[in-house]
């Protein structure tokens, strides 16, 4: 399964470490929207009359939002962004504690009425975590399981609580990430729990708060419920059995049998006596635990069946799933009725007084009208069908053509989000990414600005891929995804600095035309700014204090056996961002990445403070951003001869060596320096020679084409052509695209030189 900032290999295998990765995550220009689906749902009711009620969203795109809720509006109040991956449950729990958990394998908690601030994460799962429980009266008691097979009981209160001082040391080794405020938090440590339900204490976290282990899952969990006390838990998933545990001990109570697929969904009424499950066998069932067997089977929906809500008085459920139809069922008449279909399949439910908010795996989020408080009333409108108790029975009826009339045709209200990116191709510049959303519209992004250039609205994808190709070979310095529904551009060392280009073609101003500019590093400058200025305005103040005068290389140095760097000579030792490289600081990037200590965290790149450093970043990034140190780059071995027939003087019999992005113009140049001269002009300056069988003798920085004046050979310059496999070459071309569109083998290239047609 794809994991996002993956830390790497750290076992004693013998194969190279893997360094860790830095992604950034590229924002909407409405950073108050979702921008992939919304996995679930949780609703904050105001304690007081006139106050306001919020609904808490999580979503595919990794964050979580907080809507505060009118009569006909809903405002975007925060964003609560760490999570790295797809944020799958949400749940309130304690006093204003909201809980949710990741597929990024963490449980986190924040105060849900802050600007979004994160106070613990929880890292005991060994894969996605993917459902959550609370007991309603019981408040601080949560549950939560994931594909690993584990269940774990948490005492909120308990978790949050302060560490020692003794403890707090240890924990802060395992720091994670930063919070709002910018300092490290702990991980809490855990401690697993044996069959016997002894406490067994893990040798390497021998503090922190330990949950209770409900062991019994030899497969994926994918859905829990708890009665209002927090006595009675039960658990589904692709085992097709409902489990029933004693959350307080996390022993087995009951095991219950009848779905013929994956339990999707479950719902305990206020006792735990009756339980509700949906199924991906397209089912219904309710439970009676007190006898332990199913006592009803509702056949309603036509495919699997993801989300359940029931009302106050466990008299009715709603639900929905993959069939993309909200239904409503009596559980004692077995009435039911179609309230709405949708465009999507529903993952989640929130019953709210006469409402309904529906989540999909669009990134909108629609309220219904539902009639929670007197449901009754709407099955006096008609077109209710009696549930059938088989599954097929379901699926026929659909056949036969006499699908129900849905109740609503429009929702009442609709939180809008961003259309989704589902499509992209990283064009041959590797600047640019073409995208396609759930829209149809067709999009260009500069990905060293994270912006949209151009926005194409709906037209041929493929048309207009076709219509932006270029003839150009630059090395594949990132990779991309659209996971979390928007574009995540991962940069990995060394094949990260492998790409360059000269300054000239990028339009800098203020440097030579035809420097060598590295887009990788002149990329991470450009998202580390805000970082750069903090941290030097935090070491000013520290030595302002201290009386000491601030270093400009303050990392502390570190020997690097498994990967060679070295200091780009081409490189100005400063945090001067270039224009081609400024990211947006209205939608800002969000950066995903992890460090020495703890898992990866994600964080927008104003909200840097300075104070992350080596425990927090991988540690070829702060070399590159801070040392202008690189790993060395690869250059082109090539052969240069005479063409069969032609009259003109061998110049070199050995192999030669230039950078990738060297352009033809160049190899045409000292051709005709060792023509006219035998030897080149200058030597001294910037301008690169080849050095037969071997390396450039020095780095080919300069481009005489670029600059103004003629050089005293040039005045007797004889016309030049260098040609590959036949084909005379254009003098813009690199030696990377001749390779890659003409001279397609795998051996070194072999270049041909001639005098000029017509001369």
């Amino acid at each position: 399964m794809h994991r996002v900032g993956s830390a790497g290999n750290t076992s004693n295998s013998v194969r190279p470490r893997k360094e860790k990765r830095l992604t950034y995550v590229l924002n909407d220009a409405d950073d108050t929207k979702h921008c992939a689906g919304v996995n679930c749902l949780s609703l904050l009711k105001s304690s007081v009359t006139e106050g306001c009620d919020y609904l808490f969203s999580g979503s595919r795109d990794g964050t979580l939002k907080r809507w505060s809720l009118g009569e006909d509006a809903a405002t975007c109040s925060a964003t609560f962004e760490s999570h790295v991956d797809w944020v799958n449950d949400c749940i309130l729990a304690g006093e204003n504690t909201l809980v949710s958990c990741s597929s990024d394998t963490t449980l986190k908690t924040w105060d849900c009425l802050s600007d979004g601030a994160w106070t613990r994460t929880f890292r005991q799962h060994s894969d996605y975590v993917t459902c959550l429980a609370s007991a309603e009266k019981n408040s601080n008691i949560v549950a939560s399981g994931g594909l690993g097979g584990e269940v774990f009981v948490w005492d909120i209160e308990a978790a949050l609580a302060p560490l020692s001082k003794s403890s707090d040391a240890t924990e802060d080794e395992c720091s994670n990430g930063v919070n709002g405020s910018g300092h490290p938090l702990p991980v809490t440590s855990l401690r697993t729990i044996s069959s016997s339900n002894n406490i067994s204490v893990h040798p390497s976290q021998p503090h922190g708060y330990v949950p209770i282990s409900a062991k019994g899952h030899k497969e994926s969990v994918y859905a829990l419920a708890m009665n209002d006390s927090g006595t009675i838990l039960v658990s589904g998933g692709t085992e097709k059995v409902v489990r029933v545990w004693d959350p307080r001990t996390g022993s087995k109570t009951m095991k219950l049998r009848g779905h013929t697929d994956n339990i999707r969904a479950l719902l305990l009424d206020s006792t735990g006596r009756f339980c509700l499950s949906g199924s991906s066998d397209s089912m219904i069932r309710l439970w009676d635990l007190g006898q332990q067997r199913c006592v009803h089977s509702y056949a309603v929906h036509t495919d699997s069946v993801w989300a359940l809500a029931s009302t106050p008085t466990f008299s009715h459920v709603y639900s929905g799933g993959r069939d993309l139809s909200l239904y409503l069922t009596d559980l004692a008449t077995r009435e039911s009725l179609l309230l709405c279909t949708k465009e999507h399949p529903i993952l989640q439910l929130a019953l709210h007084d006469d409402n309904i908010w529906v989540a999909t795996t669009d990134s909108s989020v629609h309220r219904w009208p539902a009639d929670g408080r007197n449901p009754q009333k709407v099955f006096q409108r008609g077109g209710s069908f009696l549930a059938g108790n088989l599954s097929f029975s379901r699926a026929r009826v659909s056949l036969e053509g006499s699908t129900p009339v849905p109740v609503y045709k429009e929702p009442t209200f609709t939180i809008a989000g961003t259309p989704a990116i589902v499509q992209h191709e990283i064009l041959n510049n590797r600047r640019h990414v073409l995208t396609k959303d759930t829209a149809g519209s067709v999009k260009l992004w500069e990905i060293t600005r994270g912006i949209v250039v151009e926005d194409y609205g709906k037209v041929s994808f493929e048309e207009k891929k076709e219509k932006l190709f270029e003839m150009v070979s630059i090395p594949a310095w990132f990779t991309v995804d659209t996971r979390l529904g928007c574009l995540s551009i991962h940069l990995d060392t060394p094949q990260c600095f492998s790409a360059e280009m000269y300054s000239a073609d990028l339009n800098i101003t203020g440097k030579p035309e035809d420097d060598k500019v590295n887009l990788a590093r002149e990329t991470l400058k450009g998202l580390l700014a805000h970082w750069l200025i903090r941290r030097k305005q935090r070491s000013g103040s520290q030595a302002s204090a201290n009386g000491d005068v601030p270093s400009g290389k303050d990392t502390a140095t570190r020997s690097h056996t498994h990967s060679r760097i070295d200091m780009d000579g081409n490189a100005d030792n400063d945090s001067i961002v270039y224009p081609p490289f400024e990211f947006s600081t209205v939608s800002p990037p969000s950066i995903i990445t992890e460090g020495s200590q703890g898992g990866p965290w994600r964080k927008k790149i104003t909200e840097l403070d300075g104070t992350e450093d080596e425990k927090d970043f991988p540690w070829w990034c702060l070399e590159c951003v801070l040392n202008n140190r690189l790993p060395p780059r690869e250059n082109t071995n090539f052969y240069l001869h005479p063409c069969e027939g032609s009259t003109v003087q061998i110049l070199t019999q050995g192999k030669l060596s230039a950078p990738r992005i060297l352009r033809i113009h160049k190899v045409i140049n000292y051709v005709i320096e060792k023509m006219v001269l035998d030897k080149p002009l200058e030597s001294g300056t910037s301008e690169g020679t080849f050095a037969p069988g071997g390396q450039l003798q020095h780095p080919v920085v300069g481009d005489a084409s670029f600059r103004s004046g003629l050089k005293p050979w040039q005045k007797i310059r004889p016309a030049i052509e260098i040609l590959c496999n036949n084909q005379v070459l254009s003098p813009d071309m690199s030696l990377a695209t001749v390779r890659a569109y003409i001279w397609k083998k795998s051996e070194d290239l072999v270049l041909n030189y001639r005098m000029g047609q017509g001369r």
